[in-house]
């Protein structure tokens, strides 16, 4: 085995900031900074703690590393290629270019090794308490305390001053503190630069304070100083019930004689000079670019085969847990491949039964059906589960109860009011790859959430978003917690599917395609009001649901109107359908509880509904709707408000809103002329 001399460990460094150098000069763009300051700690910690796999990304019992100041990304990239996952040369040369696998901040997916998106800062920084806590649960699902199980690995994360300015971060670690994520540990990067300059400019509160009094463990180091980082590394991970924070200090550009501690190394190329005065400051040669000595590369051949080694080994403990505890390791198995029942939409059907009442309430039956049967399931709201958003499911157990014999072994997660880490905490529980998370609040705070929900869709994560309370119809609130623009705002985000179901059955059914769909997000819009349970045609299947929208009514004649409308707008267009039909005029009701599933349905299919012969579409909504033009052709209009709420019950909303079948149906006569 090589030995790790002084002279090599500079070259290895060395190497890592020079790529770094290298790569960003030739993008024209890019951070250069942040991974010449911690090019040495985070060699180090890669090297002497973390457990990983390059040949296997994915090896489920790997610590997790988080950059969550991904515009350091270069340096993220430069260890995986050193360590030698799949990220060759020529991907660190094309960095930033359309294609590449090393764009500009780092995504999951696109490059090996990467385990989530970071680009907003603060993400990635509250995207790890969620994988620390996947992390607990797990351990305490499956493994039970017996040794070698799952779950039994550390989630480091190296974050910056971005990270901790964005308020995302305070309410993140204030929950991963509450709840005590003793397997988290993260590397704060103190360089005190920020882009506009020094960080007092912005920024002086006493981070190491702010985190004490969030229960963490926190220690304050010089980033330079190895022994020190390892000492360091060796407490947090003794620290087995508080998350741990190790203030670094580093210097950002380290080594350019120019720009170093400025913030001219924040965001842009050294610049031809200054990267040639600093590599001759190094010692370094000023070719070629993107540098791998020979020597250094055989170092990393070295260790990536002793990870190998070790993974071989804890792969061994594995084996032994699995033969002694076949059922938990079955269990978890079911989990890693999300399984779902066959019979499930029957299970969830039975279970919402045919009761009337408001969407929030069968969801609420839909969900505790669901984990009856799908025992992965992991989540909670935001201080809102009475309300149904989403509740608290009986006999499953709380997550951080301290009478239980194990805190963490609960499906039920109370977040608090913390929209924003919730959203992101959850989709770290997603990224971990075991528990399928859900969580939940009022539709009106999804705007708190969509930063998250946009990265759940932009990863393609299963993450599991539940909203009740979803119009006007809220009442007395008023309009500050009426949504109007927010369903529009989620249908309209890529990958997304948005389901807003009318009543019972299509509660379950929305539940039932979630559940068996874990290749990316999906969110429920539930109402607050109670509704009817529909009438449907003969010829219905419960699978109708899943093709995004189908036949409600059908007039005996060919109709003249189409009434288009989701959730609790459905049974009003069905009111208004028979008060046209008392006119003479034939109309079909058309419900729409997934405007994504029903767009990816052949043309046939949707002009079947939605005829293009001259026929009247109505679409009708209690919010903007400006998501269902596409469907009313030029002819139609949306039925819906174009101006924000009141505080009034919701009955009188209705009226005032010209939400009532007697309105709605003397405004398509209008239209018919």
């Amino acid at each position: 085995m090589t030995k790790l001399t002084l002279p090599l460990r500079e070259r290895i460094e060395n190497t890592i900031r020079f790529l770094a150098v290298d790569a960003v000069q030739r993008a024209n763009s890019g951070h250069p900074g942040a991974p010449m300051g911690l090019a040495r700690p985070a060699f180090q910690l890669w090297d002497q703690h973390l457990r990983f796999d390059p040949a296997d990304p994915a090896w489920p019992l790997r610590d997790r590393f988080v950059l969550s100041n991904g515009h350091a990304s270069m340096l993220l990239y430069s260890l995986l290629h050193l360590y030698g996952y799949d990220l060759d040369a020529d991907q660190l040369a094309n960095f930033r270019q359309l294609g590449s696998k090393t764009p500009g901040h780092p995504e999951y997916g696109d490059t090996p090794g990467v385990e989530v998106t970071t680009g907003p800062l603060g993400q990635g920084f509250a995207n790890g308490v969620g994988m620390a806590l996947a992390a607990r649960a797990t351990r305490a699902r499956f493994a039970a305390g017996h040794a070698g199980g799952p779950g039994d690995h550390f989630v480091y994360a190296i974050c910056g001053d971005g990270d901790l300015m964005e308020g995302i971060s305070s309410e993140a670690g204030s929950l991963a503190g509450h709840l005590g994520l003793g397997n988290l540990i993260y590397l704060y990067d103190d360089n005190r630069i920020t882009i506009d300059g020094p960080t007092s400019i912005s920024f002086s509160e006493d981070v190491g304070k702010r985190f004490e009094a969030q229960r963490w463990h926190v220690q304050s180091i010089d980033g330079e100083d190895l022994e020190a980082l390892d000492a360091a590394l060796a407490a947090a991970r003794a620290e087995g019930d508080r998350p741990s924070m190790i203030l670094m200090q580093t210097v950002i550009g380290r080594g350019s004689p120019g720009v170093a501690n400025t913030s001219k190394a924040h965001g842009a190329p050294l610049g031809p000079e200054e990267v040639a005065r600093t590599k001759q400051a190094a010692g370094w040669p000023e070719s070629p670019e993107l540098l791998v000595p020979d020597d250094v590369r055989a170092y990393f051949d070295e260790r990536r085969a002793a990870k190998q080694q070790a993974r071989g080994e804890r792969d061994a403990e594995l084996d032994s847990w699995r033969g002694a505890h076949a059922e938990a390791a079955e269990a978890w198995t079911a989990a890693r491949e999300q399984r779902v029942p066959a019979d499930l939409a029957e299970r969830l059907c039975a279970g919402v039964g045919d009761k009337e009442d408001a969407t929030r309430n069968h969801g609420k039956r839909a969900l505790q059906a669901l984990v009856e049967c799908v025992p992965h399931l992991l989540g909670g709201s935001a201080d809102l589960a009475g309300s149904a958003a989403p509740p608290i499911l009986q006999g499953v157990g709380t997550l951080g109860d301290a009478e239980a014999a194990d805190p963490f072994a609960g499906v039920n997660v109370h977040f608090g009011v913390r929209e924003h880490a919730m959203a992101a905490i959850t989709n770290g529980v997603a990224l971990d790859g075991t528990l399928r998370p859900y969580c939940g609040t009022f539709l009106i705070f999804s705007d708190y959430m969509r930063p998250s929900i946009r990265l759940a869709a932009l990863m393609g994560v299963p993450s599991i978003f539940v909203f009740t309370h979803d119009s006007i119809y809220l009442g007395e609130d008023g309009p500050t917690h009426q949504p109007i623009e927010q369903l529009d705002a989620l249908r309209v985000m890529p990958g997304l599917p948005v389901f807003r179901p009318a009543d019972g059955l299509e509660t379950a059914m929305s539940w039932a395609w979630i559940a068996q769909h874990a290749e990316g997000p999906a969110a429920l819009s539930l109402t607050r009001q109670k509704l009817p349970n529909l009438v449907r045609p003969a010829d219905f299947q419960n699978q109708d649901v899943w093709r995004g929208a189908y036949r409600v009514s059908e007039p005996a004649e060919p109709p003249r109107v189409v009434l288009l409308a989701s959730g609790s707008e459905v049974s009003l267009a069905c009111d208004a359908a028979a008060k046209l039909a008392g006119e003479n005029i034939p109309c079909r009701v058309v419900s729409l509880p997934c405007v994504e599933l029903f767009s990816q349905q052949d043309a046939d299919y949707r002009r079947s509904l939605l005829p293009e012969d001259g026929t009247l579409v109505v679409a009708v909504e209690a919010g903007r709707g400006e998501t269902l033009q596409r469907f009313v052709g030029s002819g139609g209009f949306v039925y819906g408000i174009e101006r924000f709420g009141a505080s009034a019950p919701h009955g009188a909303l209705a009226e005032f809103f010209g939400f009532t079948p007697d309105k709605l149906s003397a405004r398509v006569l209008e239209a018919l002329g």
